[in-house]
């Protein structure tokens, strides 16, 4: 893990500066007023980026983006999403609730769950939530604990027709969905029960940066879906071609062309499902990542600088902040927004304070010289990076801030206290 952190630093000094949506003196008297660390969401960037993914994807007329919530659970940044058209894909009781809160229920909930426990379906029913069902077995569990929907769906792992990628891994090794066999059982005994309405489901990547990766995942679904309805005489009502897409967390990568995508999965809507005479049917997508990924900010202030046998820079961050650089070793790009203008010449392993010693959001990172106090921006935080959050240690998870249209600023999470870790402690 260390070694891939390593390979980070590599040609850094070639690298462009990633943008920043506020100016320094802005950052800056949002860290005197609020404290640092924070999480902080662009709400215009957020909303032109949702819009962008709506229309284009606008050719199919039932298309319907699902937030996958667990990347940035906070019910504000998920009214925004709501007010831009999304519906919400939950995964666990406590997202459920979170949309039922902010007033998503009904179909637009896709409830995309697995080893699900009877509370979980029970409430989805409750909700009227488009049921996503991973495993065969599922089917008479879902049936006797809940009752089924008169709309289901069922998760494909296609197998060795697709190759997955680096973090959801061999789609055979994965824990999720049904085999190809399984699908024909078990869309056959859903028509025997009374199931009338249908749909397919598959995600087999995550943070996923080639455009045809998609299109060719939506080829699978299409073609399974023609496949199907012969075989069963049924007809389905939707195809969810999952999420998966990846955002350009080095600043030499580009962003998948959205529009690129919509046009590739377009023809193979018309030549794979039209054209083999299945009728139209609404085309959904449950991205989350390249939704509010690259518009969140993890803003925090260096504590201490420590030399040894290496430089270190240590923040008032840790991994509990943002913890996919310990778990993937991921690069996250960081600014220093009071420096810009100086030479990153300098080689930092950048530091949080948990006694683990893959605490560490860099390493080898070349950046301008840093001393106690300056502010460190670190990029692309804006989903599974507050998510990921934990206690270990004691620490407490920071607040979250959205950056308004109008450049004010809102809190839209409070930090933690020490109060709320001891809160479910009997002493």
């Amino acid at each position: 893990m260390l070694g891939k952190l390593r390979q980070n630093y590599k040609a850094e000094k070639l690298m462009s500066n990633k943008n920043l949506p506020f100016t320094f003196e802005e950052i800056l008297n949002i860290a005197e007023q609020f404290g640092t660390p924070f999480h902080i969401y662009d709400e215009a960037a957020i909303r032109a980026n949702a819009h962008r993914l709506i229309k284009a994807f606008a050719w199919n007329s039932g298309f319907k983006q699902y937030f996958a919530v667990k990347a940035t659970p906070n019910p504000t940044i998920m009214e925004i999403l709501k007010e831009e058209g999304f519906g919400m894909d939950c995964s666990s009781l406590p997202e459920l609730l979170l949309s039922e809160q902010i007033g998503v229920t009904d179909e637009h909930i896709m409830f995309t769950s697995n080893d699900t426990p009877v509370e979980e379906f029970v409430k989805a029913r409750e909700l009227g939530a488009v049921i996503n069902i991973d495993d065969i077995t599922h089917i008479d569990f879902l049936e006797q604990s809940a009752g089924l929907p008169e709309l289901v769906c069922c998760r494909y792992n296609p197998g060795q027709l697709k190759d997955g990628n680096a973090i959801i891994g061999n789609p055979e090794d994965a824990k999720y969905g049904f085999t190809r066999k399984q699908l024909s059982e078990g869309y056959h005994r859903l028509k025997e029960k009374g199931v009338r309405r249908f749909g397919l489901h598959t995600m087999v990547a995550s943070n996923e940066l080639n455009p045809q990766y998609f299109v060719e995942t939506a080829e699978i679904l299409f073609n399974t879906v023609v496949e199907l309805a012969r075989e069963l005489d049924i007809t389905f009502e939707f195809v969810n071609i999952g999420g998966g897409i990846g955002i350009p967390y080095r600043p030499e990568e580009s962003a998948v062309d959205l529009e690129q995508v919509a046009e590739g999965v377009e023809r193979a809507y018309q030549q794979r499902l039209i054209g083999e005479g299945h009728p139209a049917l609404k085309l959904f997508m449950e991205c989350g990542r390249m939704v509010t990924g690259p518009y969140g900010y993890l803003v925090t202030r260096v504590r201490h600088i420590k030399e040894t046998y290496k430089r270190f820079a240590g923040l008032d961050a840790c991994m509990a902040d943002l913890m996919r650089p310990a778990l993937y070793g991921a690069y996250h790009h960081i600014s220093v927004p009071g420096k810009t203008k100086l030479p990153a010449e300098t080689r930092y392993d950048v530091t949080g304070s948990l006694c683990e010693n893959n605490d560490k959001f860099a390493i080898d990172r070349m950046l301008p010289e840093l001393e106690p106090g300056d502010l460190l921006v670190i990029h692309d935080a804006g989903a599974h990076g507050h998510a990921m959050g934990f206690q270990y240690n004691g620490k407490l998870r920071s607040a979250e801030l959205l950056f308004k249209p109008d450049r004010s600023v809102e809190m839209i999470r409070r930090a933690e206290s020490v109060e709320d870790y001891f809160a479910t402690l009997n002493f």
